[in-house]
């Protein structure tokens, strides 16, 4: 219906009707059943009131939107404005103030301006009252539902909406008592039994008893269908049905489906009163048992409950006098406080934090070094250096008989295991771990806590790794260190001071729990890719391991044994099912995971395992399925990267760099062009510090040109150009100082570098070539390269010796400390 119409049914409204009976419903109902009314089915086909007009052929049509109106019923009808407005007085102004409802296939809500829209059935309707108010175009009426009508055509299309119409209104006058009286009988049956479950029925059935009466079937048939909640269709099929006995079957069939629907909106009913009732009941049996305990003495109130709970946890503690103050201080504040009140809440988690620190618990070390070994070998394959380090660390814990107050930093690229090595060394110690990283971390209330003011605080990491832990002397590993930040709310790097320092950690202050705690027997470890970024004071405090790359014979060894196991079990598949060979694991390695780490290769292990889950599933491909080189690339595609091989030529050297993701090779390119002028350009994105060793390797080869044996008339007056490739890649550092150099001077001696090598060193003004940082990483890149002399600063002959022999093995290293030994060693 539209919006400005209202048609709120015809309970109530009919204010000159018969009085509504005053008997029960259901026993009238009864009565009719039972052939004890005065009115009989014999009376059928009398109309419930006399027309004295004849029906119009033609009418005015009033859509409705919701469900069809059914006759004999009443609705009042409220309109304002245009189309409805106007429709009204044209039914007015007719002589029998008669119009058309009929029912549309809009929404109800939605205005109606299109006569197709409307069903060809509807029901002729007289206005019985009617209050118009010319100004507001607004009537009020009361319209009574005479007969039904059908459409024949449509006389005037724009509204108002006139149609041409027969009237059905003599369809049940002609009836067989004998064959509608059982369906009438079962009708008023059901009826019968809705009217048990719902009074809303029941006030409906009074107002339908005092205007008509169960022996008339045709209006009984219409006003149980527009009592029931059928969908309108259903409604609209009874409208049209002109047979009595059909139309009695149809609303029987509505009826039945309302009965049903009664009940189980009766039964639903009862179950959440029940559910109500039964929950009620024991909410005040709890509480009488209550109030009988408490005269018993058997129970104690909440209250009292939490103060012997947290009494009865520190017995086993062994608190330190400022905590013992501090927790008997809150209990006896607890225990006046009233449970109910946020103040209880807040000091009841205070308490309860405090009381579950585990103060004085600690577990016992198992610095079995043999074991220790066998554990740290099982889980990692290489890092020998590594793992001698955390041995000898171990080794000397033993003999102090503790290793708490040490900090360890492990430093190398991403995916060489630092994580892994943490989890290792506790399993071998045999303590509790726990890991959270401080990467991106910008506020220091992560670290020491939030004050108790604030609502939701807690208190930091370490306190809550402790309370985990259940130990006062676990392992806490502090993941990526070299990425914690700094804002406006703290710098956590400075709050880590006061966590990782002997010397302070031991009266450790968290601003939530407020008071002292001893960290100095935990054992932290840190994790980090590179050591510019932690703050000097904070890597002042930590004991330096570093994690360098893995050679190709150690990435084999780590995929057979660690990486492919892991990653048939990951994609559901079993030895049986896939087999790797070494060349196929070494074109992985060297064409798609070249990284320092084994991330990468322990992801593409895992793409071709899933690929070949596939091809089992899909083409029943025989197992096992043996992958090689050729397997290899059929699964993953073209290689990442191409065979590294060292350029050469005039003024072309190769260099080794260090960065965090490991060691890599780097090709320096000098060129020189007449320009008429003295002019040195440097290109290849470099940094400040790459920079400014550019320019002292050029201004010190300038300088000392004819004694390194270039021709200074080459270099005067002359454009120079320095370039390092892969442009959009940053580059910086000291360390390519010397290979800057050696370039500038193969260009001024018109001389490429005799042999394939690679070099790395700092230079200075006077020629002096200093140390240089990441020489194992350096000395893995030449090796996977396949370059075997390297040229190095004295002042690294120590670090070369550190790195393992497995990996220096093949190498020829010349050790220099002034640049001037360079050209006897690179030039013929």
């Amino acid at each position: 219906m539209a919006d400005d119409e209202k048609n709120t049914g015809d309970s109530g409204l009919d204010e000159n009707s018969n009085a509504v009976q005053q008997e029960p419903v259901e026993q009238s109902v009864t009565e009719v059943a039972d052939g004890n009314r005065e009115e009989s089915l014999e009376s059928a086909g009398h109309p419930p009131a006399k027309i004295d007009e004849m029906l119009p052929s033609k009418l005015v049509l009033y859509p409705l939107g919701g469900r069809p109106f059914f006759p004999g019923m009443l609705t009042p009808i409220q309109v304002e404005g245009s189309p409805y407005y106007d429709t009204i007085r044209y039914a007015l102004d007719s002589p029998g103030k008669m119009f058309g409802i009929i029912l549309s296939h809009a929404e109800e809500g939605e205005k109606v301006f299109d006569a197709g829209q409307l069903f060809k059935f509807g029901t002729v309707a007289r206005i019985m009252e009617a209050a118009v108010n010319e100004e507001n175009k607004q009537i009020k009426l009361l319209a009574e539902g005479i007969s039904r009508f059908e459409i024949i055509d449509i006389a005037k299309a724009d509204p108002p909406i006139v149609a041409n119409v027969i009237h059905h209104e003599k369809a049940g006058n002609k009836l067989d008592i004998e064959v509608i009286k059982p369906y009438t009988l079962a009708v008023i049956s059901a009826l019968k039994e809705i009217l048990k479950y719902d009074s809303l029925y029941q006030e409906q059935v009074k107002m339908f008893l005092s205007r008509h009466n169960f022996g008339e079937p045709d209006r009984l048939a219409d006003f149980v269908a527009s009592m029931t909640s059928s969908k309108r269709e259903e409604l609209q099929e009874v409208l049209e049905t002109l047979d009595i006995r059909e139309r009695l079957e149809k609303v029987l069939v509505l009826l039945k489906k309302e009965l049903e629907m009664v009940k189980v909106q009766d039964k639903i009913s009862k179950q959440v009163e029940e559910g109500i009732s039964e929950h009620q009941r024991h909410f005040f049996l709890r509480e009488q048992l209550k109030e009988i305990q408490k005269e018993l003495g058997i129970t104690k109130d909440d209250r009292t409950a939490d103060v012997e709970q947290f009494r009865d946890r520190v017995k086993n503690l062994t608190l330190s006098e400022e905590a013992e103050k501090k927790i008997n201080d809150e209990l006896s504040k607890l225990s006046v406080l009233e449970t109910g009140s946020s103040e209880y809440g807040v000091t009841r988690n205070y308490v309860d934090w405090l009381t579950s620190l585990p103060w004085g618990v600690f577990s016992k070390d198992k610095l079995d070094i043999k074991r220790a070994r066998q554990i740290l070998n099982r889980d990692h394959e290489g890092l020998d250096d590594v793992k001698e380090r955390i041995l000898e660390f171990l080794a000397v814990g033993k003999l102090k008989g503790e290793i708490g107050g040490s900090i360890i930093l492990l430093v190398g690229p991403p995916g060489v295991g630092k994580t892994s090595i943490g989890r290792s060394v506790a399993q071998a110690v045999g303590r509790e771990f726990f890991r959270f990283s401080v990467g991106g971390m910008r506020d220091e209330a992560e670290i020491k806590g939030h004050r108790r003011t604030y609502v939701g605080a807690m208190p930091g990491k370490v306190m809550q790794a402790l309370r985990l832990k259940k130990v006062a002397n676990p392992i806490i590993m502090l993941d990526e260190v070299d990425k914690i930040g700094a804002s406006y709310q703290g710098d956590p790097a400075s709050a880590l001071l006061e966590v990782l320092d002997p010397e302070q950690n031991t009266e450790f202050l968290d601003h939530y729990v407020d008071v002292r705690f001893d960290l100095s027997k935990i054992l932290f470890i840190c994790t980090a890719n590179q050591l510019d970024t932690i703050p000097r004071p904070l890597m002042d405090r930590m004991e330096v391991i570093r994690l360098s790359g893995y050679i190709s014979e150690e990435k084999v060894s780590i995929a057979r044994n660690h990486l492919i196991p892991k990653q048939l079990q990951k994609n559901g598949l079993t030895k049986g099912h896939l087999r790797f060979s070494r060349e196929a694991l070494r074109t992985i390695i060297e064409g798609y995971a070249r990284e320092a780490g084994v991330r990468r290769l322990e992801q593409k292990i895992g793409a071709i395992a899933r690929k070949a889950a596939v091809r089992i599933l899909e083409t029943n491909a025989e197992v096992p399925i043996h992958v090689g080189h050729n397997q290899v690339v059929e699964f993953l595609g073209k290689p990442d990267f191409r065979d590294e091989k060292p350029m050469s030529g005039v003024g072309i050297v190769t260099g080794l760099a260090w960065t965090s993701m490991g060691g890599a090779t780097l090709d320096v390119e000098a060129a020189v062009y007449a320009s008429g002028k003295t002019h040195f350009a440097l290109t290849g994105k470099l940094g400040d510090v790459m920079k400014e060793s550019a320019e002292i390797a050029y201004h010190h080869v300038i300088g000392q040109c004819k004694v390194l044996g270039g021709d200074p008339t080459r270099m005067e007056e002359q454009s120079i150009h320095l370039h390092i490739p892969e442009g959009a890649t940053p580059k910086d550092g000291p360390s390519a100082g010397v290979t800057m150099a050696t370039a500038l001077l193969s260009l001024a001696r018109n001389q490429p570098v005799s042999r394939q090598l690679a070099m790395t060193g700092e230079i200075t003004l006077t020629g002096q070539v200093l140390a240089v940082g990441g020489i194992r990483e350096k000395v893995i890149a030449a090796r996977r390269v396949g370059l075997r002399e390297l040229i190095m600063p004295e002042a690294n002959r120590k670090d070369f010796e550190e790195v393992p022999e497995y990996i220096r093995e093949g190498f020829t290293v010349h050790f220099i400390k002034k640049f001037n030994q360079i050209p006897v060693l690179v030039f013929d």
